[in-house]
């Protein structure tokens, strides 16, 4: 009910601003993500004639569901400290693994029930939900959480006009201990 209910109220906000500021805004919220680096992880890298590129036809879809990963190969000591997987969608460090979220308007899979409440909360505090499980490595959430509260509702706005992908990201995975490595 809840849910119904922020989609409801969500929609009579849209519906209660004039198109043109609407429109501005989803304007600001795609130069924000084309500028901000969310397609470099959000959007899985495919092959292309000069390397890997971002495959904009699962564009903001996160690491998609049917690449199963094999377990991160441990780095020597030294300097390196972080792998990628080859669509730079599953991020493995000290903390675990972590796998690029879905983006898109989804309902099931991606932001498609979530509020802007919900949105914006998570970036100022690193919390899934602005409450759950921390927003994990590689996501900068100490340089994203400056953006102005206009700028994450922007973000937002636009985020929910990309066409939505179904598509469910693996949860985290915890680091493994250090005799198993």
């Amino acid at each position: 009910m809840k849910t119904t209910l922020s989609l409801i109220a969500s929609a009579l906000l849209a519906a209660a601003l004039p198109a043109a500021a609407q429109d501005s805004s989803v304007t600001r919220g795609r130069y924000l993500v084309s500028t901000s680096a969310c397609h470099d992880c959000h959007t899985p890298f495919k092959l292309g004639p000069n390397g890997p590129e971002p495959d904009m036809s699962r564009a903001l879809s996160g690491h998609p569901e049917g690449l199963q990963m094999p377990p991160a190969p441990k780095l020597p000591e030294g300097p390196w400290l972080v792998v990628s997987s080859a669509t730079n969608t599953a991020w493995s460090g000290p903390w675990g693994v972590s796998f690029t979220a879905n983006l898109t308007p989804d309902v099931e899979t991606g932001l498609g029930k979530w509020s802007l409440k919900d949105f914006v909360a998570t970036i100022r505090t690193g919390r899934h939900l602005g409450r759950g499980r921390a927003v994990l490595p590689p996501m900068p959430i100490p340089v994203y959480n400056h953006f102005s509260d206009a700028d994450l509702e922007a973000i937002f706005r636009y985020l929910q006009t990309v066409p939505a992908v179904r598509n469910r990201v693996p949860e985290p995975l915890a680091p493994l201990a250090s005799s198993s490595q």
